[in-house]
């Protein structure tokens, strides 16, 4: 495993990337309502994006034909933008998009409510995004990547809901996913012992049911097998001698 430790220039450019990523998810933010399709989310993504100067991280990455990861309620991840696909009341929308600025990735992922949603949706949003949190007191020069990794699980389980097993993190500069992958729960060994300079995009994905998640048919939508909501939460985080430092985070 070779995990790329950034430079006081490279700090700064993704830093810059995740500064317009943030703007990228507040504007969405916004836009999400009843009545649009998925396709109205992804071009608008792509929009604002292009807007600020950069090139979307996901468009056609490994083949996958969107901007912008939008999924639905019980989708977890990856969910392929459709002009078929409509927003309704109630929904609970994942957004995961990456923006490119000069040369380095910035990654991020926030889970929306659309109108009035349950209460235990609404406890999940919130348990999936404090769980982000939780592990990020660890984020720092001297821990090991499983020390993040317990705090996330730990949380989650606290509240009955369960972390995704078969998605994880990753380490993130140049690259989209660069070493290390970055699990949201316990693991046999510690890790890697975190350096500052590490950039990573820690992500827990926490299911209300059970964890074991399914593809679909399209090989890019990743959904509960049990049909039970999903929320998604997303930072790209730079580790350093002292507090962690969230460089996709709205200043």
């Amino acid at each position: 495993m070779s995990v790329t430790i950034k430079s006081s220039r490279e700090i700064e450019l993704m830093k810059e990337a995740g500064n317009i990523l943030a703007i990228v998810h507040d504007e969405l933010k916004q836009f999400v309502k009843p009545g649009i399709t998925t396709m109205d989310i992804d071009k608008k993504g792509e929009e604002i994006i292009r807007k600020l100067g950069c090139i979307p991280s996901f468009l056609n990455y490994n083949g996958y034909p969107a901007s912008i990861c939008v999924s639905v309620n019980d989708e977890v991840v990856h969910g392929i933008p459709s002009r078929d696909r409509y927003i309704q009341e109630g929904d609970i929308v994942s957004l995961d998009a990456g923006v490119i600025y000069k040369g380095y990735h910035s990654d991020a992922a926030r889970t929306w409510a659309v109108g009035n949603i349950s209460e235990e949706a609404k406890k999940l949003i919130e348990v999936t995004r404090q769980s982000f949190f939780e592990g990020i007191k660890f984020a720092k020069e001297g821990y090991h990547l499983n020390d993040i990794s317990i705090a996330i699980q730990e949380y989650v389980e606290s509240f009955g809901f369960s972390v995704v097993r078969d998605l994880v993190g990753h380490g993130i500069g140049t690259a989209l996913h660069e070493d290390p992958e970055i699990p949201n729960f316990r693991q046999k060994r510690r890790g890697i012992k975190l350096r500052a300079g590490m950039t990573l995009a820690i992500e827990p994905m926490v299911n209300i049911g059970h964890y074991d998640v399914e593809w679909l048919e399209d090989d890019w939508t990743v959904v509960t097998a049990d049909g039970s909501l999903s929320a998604h939460y997303e930072n790209t985080v730079l580790i350093t001698d002292g507090e962690p430092v969230l460089l996709s985070a709205k200043k």
